[in-house]
């Protein structure tokens, strides 16, 4: 994957705290920002994915287990 810098501005107290869970751990920063970045896109597509879930049809719970109960998974 090609790298590419990025500049953003973030309150000193944010980057004081990133700072401070990287540095004892031996962890990069640049690492830690990418994998959050990463994960919080994650986060919006699982929301786009709940979304849309949301609205299809569900059945009860006792009628999917006396499904499962006479299916032998049970």
């Amino acid at each position: 994957m090609d790298k590419v810098q990025i500049n953003v501005r973030v309150d000193a107290a944010v980057k004081d705290a990133v700072e401070g869970y990287c540095k004892p751990r031996g962890v990069a920063m640049n690492h830690f920002v990418q994998e959050a970045l990463l994960d919080r896109l994650e986060e919006f597509e699982d929301i786009e994915d709940l979304k849309k879930i949301r609205h299809e049809p569900t059945r009860p719970l006792a009628e999917v287990l006396r499904e499962l109960a006479i299916d032998g998974a049970l």
